[in-house]
């Protein structure tokens, strides 16, 4: 099938690279977010799968919005037989879904119908899912709602990060993809509705979201911490400037800290909970780069009795 491959950040590129080497399919161009500015300089940079895609000699196409009758102009005339993406990061209008002919195929980093949104792996992860994995899908308009092509389940590991889910999720994924457009071209796969029931929703996890509750359990707490890592990042305050928490893991056998009290030794650093405590391994505070808890206990010299999370 001739594609037109929809995908933005380094999540992407791995699906992207499958179907390029696939040598089934030709992809005839890219669509991806337009550059955006990054670094301290602030200059504009091209998306991952911007860079991938150039490097591999494939037009690439960045309209402000899917909407824009230039870029829905050019659509038509590559004339795609299907479009596969891969967190493409905007909306698709119907003007735009109606172009190919066996539609955009999106894969999704769920077991759909759960975890339906922008933020489905940090969502399993903080909810304490035991398994996730990724779903191909065709779209529709509404949200993540299409007929699903074919799936894959992915364990959760008791020290995965939001991150380091994703990135596994990202290469079986991307052999997923592949094998969907090889399905759909020859005729052997065909899409399957979703299920009415086990919907469940993973809206985009916001900077307020990943504020530590020190009142929660330990669990939720570790989970927090890391379905927020690398992205947004969980935080909490300490003498009124944020400190980023970068890993934290509970400790069953000690219960004498009160929620958000800190106690320091040489090498270690608690914090109570809810429940029992959780020590700090990693954390940032505010303007420096990242440093074991340790250290920076040691260099704000915490008072015995003190209070994290105020």
């Amino acid at each position: 099938m001739k594609l037109v491959f929809a995908g933005t950040p380094e999540v992407a590129v791995p699906a992207l690279d499958a179907l390029i080497s696939s040598g089934r399919h030709e992809v005839a161009a890219v669509v991806t977010r337009p550059d955006a500015p990054a670094g301290r300089g602030r200059r504009l940079v091209a998306s991952p799968v911007a860079e991938r895609a150039e490097e591999a000699g494939i037009e690439v196409l960045k309209p402000a919005r899917p909407r824009d009758e230039d870029f829905l102009a050019r659509l038509r005339e590559i004339a795609p037989d299907c479009c596969p993406v891969v967190a493409y990061g905007a909306l698709l209008p119907k003007t735009a879904l109606d172009i190919p002919t066996r539609g955009w195929v999106n894969l999704h980093f769920s077991l759909l119908p759960a975890w339906r949104g922008a933020a489905p792996v940090q969502h399993a992860v903080m909810a304490g899912d035991e398994v996730t994995g990724a779903s191909t899908f065709l779209i529709e308009e509404g949200l993540d709602s299409g007929p699903v092509y074919g799936v894959l389940t992915e364990e959760v590991r008791p020290t995965d990060t939001s991150g380091d889910l994703l990135t596994r999720l990202a290469f079986a994924g991307a052999g997923l993809l592949a094998a969907t457009m090889d399905g759909i071209e020859d005729g052997t796969l065909h899409a399957v509705p979703q299920s009415e029931e086990g919907v469940t929703l993973a809206p985009k996890i916001t900077v307020e979201d990943a504020q530590v509750q020190w009142s929660a359990p330990a669990l939720r707490v570790d989970r927090v911490v890391r379905g927020c890592t690398p992205a947004p990042g969980a935080w909490t305050l300490f003498r009124g400037e944020r400190l980023k928490l970068i890993q934290a893991v509970p400790v069953l056998d000690r219960a004498d800290l009160a929620p958000g009290e800190l106690s320091a030794s040489k090498n270690n650093v608690y914090v109570g909970t809810g429940s029992h405590a959780v020590e700090l391994l990693w954390v940032q505070p505010q303007g420096k780069k990242p440093m074991r808890a340790a250290d920076w206990a040691r260099g704000v010299r915490i008072a015995p009795g003190e209070l994290i999370g105020v």
